[in-house]
């Protein structure tokens, strides 16, 4: 145990930093002392995920407990680098509050705006100056390529559409999604395994390009539909355990015939 540590009944931001710096430091903790930024990558995905669970479920004490965990990530990656005489957790906030008030000039400066429009407008043309970004190219290279696919391929199309290249209306990307579904068919009755997975991949990029169109955000979109599917199928395997069908060896009649009801229900 680290000697003269004062426990108290609150603590402060302050004091996440000190105790992160303690365990990490001589006499803390040795799973903490080993990390780095590649091992516990996954941990800030996850504990952002547990975030926007909490949200959704609108749980404020779990928000809250949630919320601390994902801080505890940001402060940790930050001790690394303070640890390597890099940057330490004052750098990273005078950072973020740089750019807050630089992408704000209408709170911080003299530019008007008119309605939401007219600041995310600002915003994304601040981003590509401060970022040295002069093509619609460098915009989208800036798009991490760990983002989930939907995700990414949302931001790509719409720095795509900003530059001009996209369709008038939505008609144009259904089209261009009935004709994907057809090329997928191909490749799937004649093509190869690369052909075919190609093929999807087109087909979800123009779905995603019609959801753009319907203003429908496509990672909700495709969440609601598999708590759709789970739903029905929770349902339809209790249909089945009670009328005693054993549904490996039903036919595809009698599982329709199950999921008809389940979705009556």
């Amino acid at each position: 145990m680290i000697d003269n540590f004062n426990f108290k009944s609150n603590y402060c931001f302050s004091d996440l930093v000190e105790i992160v710096a303690i365990l990490r430091g001589e006499g803390g903790c040795p799973w903490d002392a080993v990390q780095t930024h590649t091992t516990i990558q996954k941990d800030l995905i996850e504990e952002t995920y547990e975030v926007i669970e909490a949200i959704n479920k609108d749980d404020k004490a779990l928000l809250q407990e949630e919320l601390g965990d994902l801080l505890l990530q940001a402060v940790f990656h930050t001790q690394i680098e303070t640890e390597a005489g890099t940057f330490n957790i004052d750098d990273v906030a005078d950072g973020i509050c740089k750019k807050l008030i630089i992408r704000h000039p209408h709170v911080f400066g003299e530019v008007k705006v008119d309605g939401v429009d007219d600041v995310l407008s600002n915003w994304d043309d601040i981003k590509r100056q401060t970022k040295g970004q002069k093509t619609t190219t460098q915009a989208m290279q800036a798009v991490p390529r760990e983002l989930p696919a939907l995700m990414r391929s949302t931001k790509i199309q719409k720095k795509a559409a900003k530059a001009g290249f996209d369709w008038s209306d939505v008609s144009g990307a259904l089209d261009k999604l009935e004709e994907e579904i057809a090329e997928l068919r191909a490749a799937i009755a004649g093509g190869t395994d690369e052909e075919a997975a190609d093929e999807l991949g087109d087909v979800l990029f123009s779905a995603v390009n019609v959801s753009r169109f319907i203003d429908v955000d496509a990672e909700e979109a495709l969440t609601a539909a598999t708590d759709k599917f789970f739903n029905r199928f929770s349902i339809v395997e209790q249909l089945a355990a009670r009328q005693n069908v054993d549904m490996k060896q039903a036919s595809l009649a009698e599982l329709d015939k199950l999921w008809d009801e389940a979705k009556r229900r």
